[in-house]
Parts: C-alpha cells; sequence; structure tokens
C-alpha cells in the first residue's frame, strides 16, 4: 500500500492508502502445548496500513471529539464488464455501491482502520462521535480517510 494526503493539523487530517480495502478479522484464540494464545489476524495489515501513513500523523494524537470520514473504493468485478467489437466497456447496469453480502461489512472496513491509528492519530477510538462511510466500486481500489477534530 502507498499513500497520498493532504494534512492541515488544525482543520482535517486526509490520506489515502492503495490497495483494495480490507476488513478487521475476527481475534483468535488457539492453543498452544497447555496454553492459550490470543492474536490478532489483521496485525500485518495494520502495521503496513501504520506506516504507508505514518507521515501524515499529527505531531501529538488529538484529543476531543473526533469525526471520521471513510471512502472504501473497491476493484470492479469482471462480471460488470461487458466486449463489444473486442473493446471492454463497463455495463450500463454496474452498480456504483458495494453491497455484497456475508463480506467487507462497512464496521469492519472502519474498525481496521480505526484500530490501527487508535493512540497514534487520536488518544482513543472512543472519541469519535461521528462517522461518515460509503463503499463503492473504482478502477483503482483504495480507501481515504478524513479526521476532523471536534471543539472540545
Amino acid at each position: 500500500m502507498s499513500s497520498t494526503s493532504t494534512t492541515s493539523a488544525i482543520d482535517k487530517i486526509e490520506f489515502t492508502f492503495y490497495g483494495s480495502p480490507k476488513p478487521q478479522q475476527r481475534h483468535r484464540t488457539t492453543r498452544v502445548g497447555k496454553g492459550i494464545r490470543n492474536y490478532d489476524p489483521s496485525q500485518q495489515q495494520k502495521a503496513t496500513l501504520l506506516e504507508s501513513i505514518a507521515e501524515h500523523r499529527p505531531p501529538r494524537p488529538l484529543s476531543g471529539p473526533v469525526a471520521m470520514k471513510f471512502l472504501f473504493r473497491f476493484p470492479r468485478p469482471k462480471s460488470h464488464y461487458g466486449k463489444r467489437k473486442g473493446v471492454a466497456y463497463l455495463k450500463p447496469d454496474a452498480p456504483d455501491y458495494v453491497t455484497t453480502k456475508g463480506r467487507n461489512d462497512i464496521d469492519n472496513l472502519m474498525k481496521l482502520v480505526m484500530d490501527a491509528i487508535n493512540g497514534i492519530f487520536f488518544e482513543d477510538d472512543g472519541q469519535v462521535c461521528m462517522v461518515m462511510a460509503k463503499k463503492v466500486y473504482s478502477d483503482v481500489p483504495r480507501t481515504t480517510v478524513t479526521i476532523i477534530p471536534g471543539k472540545e
């Protein structure tokens, strides 16, 4: 993943990271010998995300209320395209919004990002008091996140 951004420490923090959006996976518990081990299967994704947006982190985590906007852009499946005289085209009935069942729930997509930046971009994800999120299809899969600090 790579990232681009425009950042204003006072007004907002905005960053984009490229690649198909991934949801937060459930934590796993396994037995190791006589013990139990808990692990986060999304740990590597969170580390990669943080690495790609590190240049946009504020000098210190934001405090007070925070609003967040998410725009998740997914790659279009091949079924959205047709061919006419050997030239690919987007079918007129191809949907704009991602509504697949069972995968990529919007809350889990947001959770991965919020967990990754928790304690770095803001003190705690409990500060997030307003969220706007959208899942759409795009030729360039990526996620754009805007963090807007509120007044304390």
